[in-house]
């Protein structure tokens, strides 16, 4: 049950489809159902978040880039530093941070599959019970 909340400059709808579609395609590739891959996204207002004193939104800008950007990933607790490291890199991609002094942020949650639930045919259900 991959959840991924990306706070980052305001995307319009179809850079943010494609950055889902992205992700999500990639972790179909290795063996995740894509009915359960979650993308948030989460405007991020200028004066919230600072780098060392600094306001992120001061950091340079790239004009086919993000500036900022801050992604929580919640992964099954079985994926291991390989996977992690290679979808952190699918991250970065997908979202054009590309510019030197951007900031990207990403923090990888570990969550048992137990510990999510899951509105399954009108029923809330674990997401470690099988379906039916």
């Amino acid at each position: 049950m991959p959840t991924i909340t990306i706070t980052c400059d305001p995307l319009p709808v179809p850079r943010r489809r494609a950055v889902a579609l992205g992700l999500t395609r990639w972790l179909r590739d290795r063996g995740v159902e894509p009915a359960h891959v979650v993308v948030h996204f989460t405007d991020h207002r200028p004066g919230t978040v600072f780098t060392g004193g600094m306001p992120v939104e001061a950091v340079a800008k790239d004009a086919d880039g993000l500036r900022f950007a801050s992604v929580v990933a919640c992964v099954g607790t079985d994926r291991d530093e390989e996977f992690r490291a290679a979808f952190a890199e699918q991250v970065a991609a997908a979202l054009g941070v590309v510019h030197p002094s951007a900031f990207l942020y990403l923090e990888f949650r570990p969550t048992p599959r137990e510990h999510v639930h899951i509105w399954r045919s009108g029923v809330l259900r674990r997401a470690d019970e099988p379906k039916g």
